[in-house]
């Protein structure tokens, strides 16, 4: 099955240009671009995307605004920030609230795709020099963080994978078990840590748990 794609940008001919570049995918399939989050809310509300590339700085309502209301609506979207802004400020607010992976304007069309494929597995993809940003803010996991969600000795190797970005795909093939039981080992860390997503459980377990409160 293709990938439902949407694009929410407010600059013309950057939304035409992405929406033809998709189109050249067998696996991507455009779906809808919306030059504002208001009209994108409404979009989306009809016509789910399995993942949304999303501006930050938008006409009326930010990208990170309808990040935070589209992902209370529907929470199985994908959203992946497509932005120009490398502030360290506006990258973990846009994470904070549900996006599940930054990527720069200045990617390549094959990372690009790339992404989108990534984030549909499971992974949080990120330009380089965003991910270098985020691991330089975190510190060092403490070991009650990890005692007080009393997880297993396997749950604790894969929050550990979880926090290196690893896909589930990629914990399964990593620990040798079955693609469903990495996801329902994930599930049972996301309850006992009592987050919502990859990024909440990593950001907890390597010391950013101000980000969980919320």
């Amino acid at each position: 099955m293709k990938i439902n794609v949407g694009i929410v940008e407010d600059d013309q001919s950057v939304r035409e240009n992405l929406t033809k570049l998709l189109q050249l995918d067998p696996q991507i399939r455009p779906i809808a671009a919306y030059k504002s989050s208001e009209e994108a809310l409404k979009g989306f509300q009809d016509q789910p995307a399995d993942v949304v590339l999303m501006d930050i700085r938008l006409p009326g309502m930010s990208g990170i605004q309808c990040t935070a209301r589209l992902k209370a609506r529907q929470p199985k979207t994908h959203i992946l920030m497509l932005t120009a802004y490398t502030d360290s400020e506006t990258i973990f607010e846009a994470l904070k609230v549900g996006a599940s992976g930054y990527l720069l304007k200045n990617i390549t069309s094959a990372e690009l795709i790339q992404s989108i494929m990534a984030v549909v597995e499971g992974g949080a993809p990120m330009t380089g020099q965003i991910a270098r940003q985020v691991i330089e803010t975190f510190r060092q996991p403490t070991v009650s963080t990890l005692d007080g969600a009393n997880l297993t000795p396997r749950e604790k190797e894969i929050l550990q994978l979880l926090a290196k970005g690893y896909a589930n795909k990629e914990i399964a093939s990593q620990l040798g078990i079955s693609l469903g039981t990495a996801r329902i080992h994930v599930g049972h860390i996301y309850e006992k840590m009592h987050v919502r997503c990859r990024t909440e459980a990593a950001a907890k377990y390597l010391g950013r748990s101000e980000w969980t409160g919320y």
